[in-house]
């Protein structure tokens, strides 16, 4: 009996340490949780504060040099432009900070418009919210004592009138509990104008190309005093909060297998300074055959390929684009490459143009025979197209290389031909990369069509107020012309989206987005 209680009293104690052993693992586990946590928040903590401190600092300059002296600033048409995007900017930090939970420094000017009161001969519509029920919680029915009336200025394009929400008051006489319904969630909060007046402000800048000192002289024809200081405030504010849904944009365009890409350079401003410089408007879409319809534009200081590798990030698959060397690094990541035949297309074309080139005129024939079984095989499915290109474009392509081959042979280096020649034969596998997919496209045509209206829209920018103010601008116009392509009207997308947006969860905005709406 003495040997048993033995044994068993040293099993427990060999229990004993193994749970002590299994106990303290458990501890130093939660220990290092718990310091990867602390980490991580000291880390987000470092984050804010130093993203505050960068927006704090930028705010200051802007501020400096909107309301300092006015030897520092520039004047006429260019001057106006340039304040509209530094007012914008202004107001998109200041957004920036709150939602950083930092406060934007304090500002007064003289400067600065009041608001006025709206004109009383502007129709008005009533918006009336009351408390679901009228019963207080002490079982009593309460009696209207009053209302609160908050104007709003709503634009339907060519009309202005006033929305007025009327929230009546409520009080129990027998516990004094006073009862109101809330306004409804804005996307600048206590701000003046309505979603669909910022809709309107939104689409005349970036999409019909109206400048805001030029909107501030239409409103005012209308009787409809606005400060363009004010439309730049609107402005700055509705591009932070449309951002998130050019991000998930992006990430829906990302998804895809299929890549169209091109850039676009445009002048940009510096405040401060009265000359500009050239930046760049990239453009990024799915395929011409690929279900999803989107384009979401890039803006960027130069045209470095870091840029476009920055976009792209870990996205692998087929990138249709020209034959800029920026693009090379992609390819050499994993990224496969589609050349333009278009762009092939266009070297002879010009050659043609100036000089009636018969070797030009060969290859224009030959590259035409190849565009005309591209129409017969736009509405058929991948695998229908690729076996009509195998079976009739893989000859005429061969045939073609062959012919390019043996004439550049016979043509002397530095001329015309020789050049146009070597651009379609040193890209001859990308050239003829859609030949083997269906999926593809045979030109980069798709996304120039999606650029073109930022190239017209350059003639009435002159140039964009400063690298804030052409971000905004990418992104504005990535909604918009996302929402044509899906057959929307613009307007009406960005009004239902702005007065959705402010009560709509995060983590479903994709349900905002264009394709989806």
């Amino acid at each position: 009996m003495a040997t048993m209680s033995l044994k068993s009293a040293s099993h427990l104690d060999q229990l004993d340490a193994n749970a002590l052993r299994a106990l303290a693992q458990q501890l130093m586990g939660e220990l290092d949780e718990t310091r990867q946590l602390v980490a991580k928040q000291a880390h987000d903590i470092q984050f804010k504060e130093t993203h505050i401190r960068k927006l704090t600092y930028e705010i200051a300059m802007l501020r400096r040099y909107r309301f300092g002296k006015k030897s520092e600033q520039l004047g006429g048409e260019q001057g106006l432009l340039l304040e509209d995007a530094v007012d914008a900017d202004i107001a998109a930090i200041e957004q920036e900070l709150i939602s950083l939970g930092g406060q934007p420094p304090a500002h007064k000017t003289a400067s600065q418009p009041k608001r006025q009161a709206l004109p009383p001969e502007l129709p008005r519509l009533q918006v009336r919210h009351e408390p679901h029920s009228t019963t207080c919680t002490c079982g009593c029915p309460m009696q209207r004592i009053g209302q609160d009336i908050t104007e709003k200025l709503d634009y339907v394009p060519g009309v202005f009138s006033v929305e007025q929400h009327v929230r009546g008051k409520w009080a129990c006489r027998q516990c004094e509990t006073l009862t109101q319904a809330p306004m409804p969630a804005q996307v600048i909060d206590k701000g003046l104008a309505t979603s669909g007046l910022l809709a309107h402000v939104l689409i005349a800048k970036y999409a019909d190309h109206l400048p805001l000192y030029r909107q501030e002289q239409i409103f005012a024809r209308a009787g409809v005093k606005i400060p363009r200081s004010t439309l730049a405030e609107w402005v700055g504010v509705c591009g932070v909060r449309l951002q998130p849904l050019v991000d998930a944009l992006r990430e829906a365009i990302l998804n895809e297998p299929v890549v169209h890409v091109d850039e676009t350079p445009v002048q940009v401003l510096q405040p401060g300074s009265k000359k500009t410089h050239r930046a760049y408007l990239w453009a990024y879409a799915p395929g011409a055959f690929q279900d999803l319809r989107a384009v979401v534009y890039d803006f960027t200081e130069g045209r470095s390929g870091a840029h476009a590798r920055a976009f792209l990030g870990d996205w692998r698959g087929e990138l249709i684009c020209d034959d800029y060397g920026g693009y090379k690094a992609c390819f050499e990541q994993g990224i496969d490459e589609v050349g333009c035949m278009a762009h092939a297309r266009r070297k002879f074309f010009e050659l043609h143009q100036s000089g009636k080139s018969l070797i030009a005129e060969q290859a224009l024939k030959s590259i035409g025979q190849l565009y005309e079984i591209e129409v017969q095989a736009a509405d058929l499915l991948p695998e229908q197209r690729q076996r009509l290109r195998e079976q009739q474009a893989r000859p005429i392509a061969q045939a073609l290389h062959t012919w390019m081959t043996a004439h550049r042979l016979k043509v002397p280096d530095g001329t015309g031909i020789a050049r146009a020649l070597d651009y379609s034969l040193k890209r001859w596998t990308a050239l003829t990369r859609y030949l083997v997919d269906g999926r593809l496209p045979i030109d980069n045509n798709w996304i120039e069509n999606q650029i073109r209206p930022i190239a017209l829209g350059r003639k009435n920018w002159l140039f964009a107020g400063s690298q804030r103010a052409g971000r905004r601008a990418a992104a504005v116009m990535s909604l918009i012309q996302s929402a044509k392509m899906n057959g929307h009207d613009p307007y009406a997308y960005l009004k239902d989206i702005l007065t959705r947006l402010p009560t709509h969860p995060n983590n479903r905005i994709e349900e905002l987005l264009p394709h989806r709406w």
